[in-house]
């Protein structure tokens, strides 16, 4: 990636100017996630919950059933090339071999496809033939016993191809029309507010920890004591908490209330959110 690539790529994910995106980059020997921090660190950037990461094309595959779902993500160089018919193809018959191994990747690599070949096999003849990089990436398999799982698929390529794909498995003996509504809704609002844990437990302790650190040097840059960084900060990390948390997200669909409300609301006992999956290509 060449530097102007760089600047762009840091503008975008950042926010802030070419020249404070340029300043950052050489600061950083190029290192666009270290660049965000120092951005971050300086008051230009504004917080975000995830560093910049690769933004490659192509598409993610959701294949299963209720009871069993998976989601698969292929990467490809272009756009263009994630609408081939070709690759589309590839893509939706490997989908439903990561479903059958529960997305053991080597189970999944060395399986033969319809042509006899292996997966990785194909791999190798689909990017000869198409002349560009193809790579089979991250993917997930759920099934909990007693769960039903919900999906939802936004900017769809084809069929159960697309861009962005969620997994939410729902516990409840219950059976009806208003927790397959509700089962929807939560995919969808997942797929919206991408929370990083189902609640403030279990959120990953290594984000929270960056996420101070950011947020203290930030306020400690901008001239603050440390009395008024510690309260101040309290509070921010306490708001990033529960905006990243599912439970205390505002509910998309009803934002004047959090997503835990709404499960109250259902009045439905033994209701829980099992697991949740987000898979967004390039992400």
């Amino acid at each position: 990636m060449s530097d102007i690539e760089k600047v762009k790529k840091l503008r975008q994910s950042s926010g802030a100017g070419f020249k404070d995106c340029n300043s950052a980059l050489k600061e950083s020997n190029g290192d666009i996630d270290k660049a965000i921090e120092i951005l971050r660190i300086k008051g230009v950037a504004k917080a975000s919950k995830k560093m910049s990461r690769s933004a490659n094309e192509g598409v993610i595959a959701l294949s299963g059933d209720q009871n069993q779902t998976s989601v698969i993500e292929v990467n490809c160089e272009t756009d263009f090339v994630a609408k081939n018919q070709d690759f589309i193809e590839f893509v939706k018959e490997l989908s439903e071999i990561n479903n059958k191994y529960l997305s053991d990747e080597e189970k999944v690599k060395t399986h033969k496809m319809n042509n006899g070949k292996t997966v990785d096999e194909n791999t190798v003849s689909l990017i000869s033939k198409i002349g560009e990089k193809i790579t089979i990436g991250r993917s997930k398999t759920i099934k909990n016993s007693g769960a039903k799982n919900y999906t939802y698929s936004h900017s769809v390529v084809k069929d159960n191809l697309s861009k962005l794909a969620v997994i939410t498995s729902v516990e409840t003996k219950e059976k009806n029309e208003k927790i397959d509504l509700f089962g929807k809704q939560l995919s969808m609002h997942v797929a919206a507010s991408n929370p990083l844990a189902i609640d403030l437990e279990n959120l990953d302790q290594n984000i929270i920890a960056k996420e101070q650190e950011l947020i203290s040097q930030e306020l400690k840059n901008a001239g603050k004591t440390e009395d008024i960084v510690k309260k101040i900060s309290l509070g921010k990390l306490n708001k990033f908490k529960e905006e990243n948390s599912l439970m205390t997200q505002a509910w998309v669909m009803e934002p004047k209330k959090k997503v835990k409300e709404v499960i109250l609301d259902l009045n439905i006992s033994d209701l829980k959110i099992k697991e949740i999956y987000r898979l967004k290509i390039g992400e």
